[in-house]
């Protein structure tokens, strides 16, 4: 794998989910489709946790999938996925590996890899020095509790590469890793 991106929504107070595990506070507006686009279309290969592929799976290949975009269903739909899962019995989306252990990533045959959420997995990932790029797509929400973002991960720095506003109110920020 050459290249490993994380995207992750979050509220301005850090959290990643609402209290409930809820996602539907995230901010999307037009220009969110063509985002999701561009981005799926940079990408080799999806990597998921436990948790959000049990999400993924309940939605993409679903009606409510279609009905949110044809165009990102059939994409999620088709793309290699790998899931990381200790307990998972068996990976049942279209074109997905399953892994028993996150230092399987290093050996995924992929140039670019996105994981899509799986805050756990990324904090993981960017411990063991496999993170190439971080996104943040920050929601104008303060939430107040929930799950935090990349919780438990011990200090370590970023460099900026990029910011873009979108019209909806939220950021996205994108930052390497200093040990990348």
């Amino acid at each position: 794998m050459r290249k490993l991106i994380a995207f992750l929504g979050v509220s301005l107070d850090g959290f990643h989910a609402d209290a409930a595990g809820g996602l539907e506070w995230q901010t999307f507006g037009p220009e969110f489709t063509d985002f999701s686009l561009a981005q799926l279309d940079e990408v080799d290969a999806l990597l998921f946790g436990r948790t959000t592929y049990d999400g993924m799976i309940q939605y993409w290949p679903q009606q409510a999938g279609t009905e949110f975009d044809d165009r990102i269903a059939q994409r999620m739909n088709s793309i290699r996925k790998y899931v990381v899962s200790r307990t998972l019995p068996a990976a049942d989306w279209n074109n997905t590996t399953l892994l028993r252990d996150p230092d399987e990533v290093a050996a995924v045959d992929a140039d670019t890899v996105a994981i899509f959420g799986s805050s756990s997995l990324v904090a993981g990932l960017i411990q063991r020095g496999l993170l190439s790029e971080l996104r943040l797509m920050v929601n104008p929400i303060v939430l107040g509790s929930g799950a935090r973002m990349l919780d438990g991960i011990d200090l370590t720095h970023f460099a900026l590469l990029g910011t873009r506003p979108f019209e909806a109110g939220n950021v996205l920020l994108t930052y390497r890793p200093a040990a990348a």
